[in-house]
Formats: C-alpha cells, structure tokens, sequence
C-alpha cells in the first residue's frame, strides 16, 4: 500500500536544464494529491527559475542550508533524490525521514535510502524527464507519461521586465539564439551559426539576440567576430541574470540551442524552440530532446567516427544553417499569420 503523502522535498542539485526538466514531477504530484506540498532544493545558481514554477511550495538553495537542520526542522515525509547528493542522504537518513527515495545504482543509495528504484538513466531509452517519473514507483506510483503530456506539467511563468519589452519593441520578431553550453553539450558551430545569421538578415524585420555569460562573450567576441558584426545581431552575453534571461526567452518568438539549459527553459515557457542534438546516444535527442508545446529538435542523419567532443563534433555540423533558418521563417510566418488575424479581430 503506497504511504501517505503529504510534505514532499524533491532534490536535484545539478544543473538548470536537469531542474527544469524535472518540474514537471511537481506538477504531476500537485494533480495528483490535492493539497500536498511540494518543494524542491536545488543549488543557489539555478534557484532563480525553480522559483518561477507555479507547482513549487519553496525553493531551497542547497549552498544557503544547514542540511541536518534542514530535516530535523522541517516536517517532510518524503524526499526524492533525483539527483544523488551524500550529505543530503545522510542527513535524511539520520532525520529519519519516513521516506527516502534514490535509484538503486548509486551504491551510497542502498544505506541512506529506503525506497529504492531500480533503473539506469545512462542505459535507458527513455527521455530524462521520464526517467524522473521512476523514481515515484518505490511510492507505490507506477506511471511514466507520454512526452506529450509532459509539457502541462511545468507550470513555469517567465516575469515581465520593461528592459525586455524595450530591447524586443523595435522589431516584429526577435529571436534568441544561446551557441554555447558551457561544455554541457555538443554544440552547433560558430560557423554554422554565422551562417543563420547571414541567411535570416534578408528579413529585418528578425532580430538576433545572442545569450550566454559574460565568459561566453568574450569567447565569442574572440572567436565569432562576423557573427556578432551583422547587422541584425545583438550580443546580450552577461548582460541579464538567471531571472533576467528567464524574462528575455519568455518574450522571445523563437530560440535556438544545443542541449543546455536555456533550451529546456524555452521549451517549458511555450515558445518556439529548436534544440540541436548528435545523433549519439545517450545525449541525443531521445534522452534530452526538447519538450514543448511549441518546441521540437533536429540532429544530423547518422554518427560520425571521429567526433571529439562539444567544438568539434562533425554530425553537429551536419545540421545546415539552411535546415535552421526554414524553421525560423516558418515561426515568423505562423507569427505574421496570427498578427494579421488579431488585426482583423479589432
């Protein structure tokens, strides 16, 4: 019989793609308990969009806590390990938290947990944000959604900023593109991504946003000088912080990455996103694809032998800028379509 649920703290301490495809847990604990409590820990860089969730009671900063006194002063009956961390467990474990909850292949998991799941994130063939749904069924919840019926569960809400409505006011569509991942991923080129932005600056009525830290722009001011020199292209590198960018993607038409986090925050919030993948398991698109009522992703046709990691992977590159820009026009023109009816509404 499963246990009773009433106070739930879910732990995911890595990075804000992984968070932000695990929202969609607590949303579907939400629905499926009236009046439970839900909260979720997760470290202090990435607290800024789990705070943008609707279905999140509190957000925990993992650097800001005393994690014995965390357990031994708040009431949880559950604590969900979708990330593992030791200290956490441990301090769960002495707190005597009813139940603990990790996946069995962490061999730490076996003493400080006492639910176990039994499955393996990195030999599965399911999407990450499925995977987290594993970690329910030691609680007596067996269920693992369809991808599409995910997206209903993120319940993430990007704020307004005046600066945003400024910088997109100017143009009728604006679109953001985020070229590194801070080495989380197999990237799409500089090159590649020049080329985007030569093939879209027919149109000026596409406005480029380019996002990453300020690290990221250096990089690019270094190494992707034609890119930033276009004319339809503005480099807003370390310009907003975590929420700032939350703000900025939310408003935007379109976004364009590889598999890092601004993807999956773009996918969350609705908007039209394209997440570039290898076609090599287990980072391709089956695994971390994008998930989004408006979101899909693209990956070259077959793996390459001699790929080397994110800055230099050959079926990365096979992906053309062509192939991306007709998803763009295809957003623009869907927009213009949706305009003109408003207009014809009025």
């Amino acid at each position: 019989m499963p246990p009773a649920l009433s106070r739930i703290l879910i732990c995911r301490t890595d990075n804000i793609g992984d968070v932000v495809l695990t929202l969609p847990l607590a949303g579907y604990l939400k629905q499926l308990l009236p009046g439970v409590r839900v909260d979720v820990l997760c470290r202090a860089y990435a607290a800024p969009v789990v705070s943008c969730c609707s279905f999140v009671d509190r957000t925990l900063r993992l650097e800001e806590l005393d994690v014995d006194r965390l357990f031994e002063e708040e009431d949880y009956d559950t604590v969900i390990f979708a990330f593992p961390h030791r200290a956490l467990g441990r301090a769960a474990r002495r707190a005597r938290v009813p139940n603990r909850v990790g996946s069995s292949h962490r061999l730490h998991h076996w003493w400080t947990c006492n639910r176990l799941a039994h499955f393996s994130r990195v030999r599965s063939r399911l999407h990450e944000a499925q995977l987290n749904f594993a970690l329910l069924k030691p609680l007596g919840i067996d269920y693992v959604p369809a991808l599409r019926d995910i997206c209903g569960w993120y319940g993430l809400q990007a704020p307004r900023l005046p600066e945003v409505d400024e910088l997109f006011r100017a143009a009728p569509f604006n679109l953001v593109l985020h070229p590194k991942s801070n080495g989380n991923g197999r990237e799409w080129s500089l090159e590649r991504y020049t080329e985007l932005a030569a093939t879209l600056a027919g149109d000026p009525g596409i406005a480029i946003w380019i996002t990453g830290s300020r690290a990221e722009g250096e990089l690019l001011a270094r190494d992707a000088q034609a890119l930033l020199a276009s004319p339809n292209v503005h480099n807003l590198c370390g310009r907003f912080d975590l929420r700032g960018l939350v703000a900025l993607i939310g408003s935007a038409d379109g976004l364009i990455a590889s598999g890092t986090g601004p993807l999956h925050m773009a996918a969350a919030l609705g908007r039209n996103t394209l997440g570039l993948f290898p076609p090599v398991q287990p980072i391709d698109i089956a695994r971390w694809g994008a998930l989004g009522a408006n979101a899909t992703s693209v990956s070259g046709e077959r793996q390459c032998d001699s790929c080397t990691g994110a800055q230099s992977c050959v079926c990365m590159a096979a992906i053309s800028a062509g192939q991306v820009a007709d998803v763009v026009f295809q957003w623009r023109d869907a927009a213009r379509r949706h305009a003109g009816k408003r207009i014809m509404a009025t």
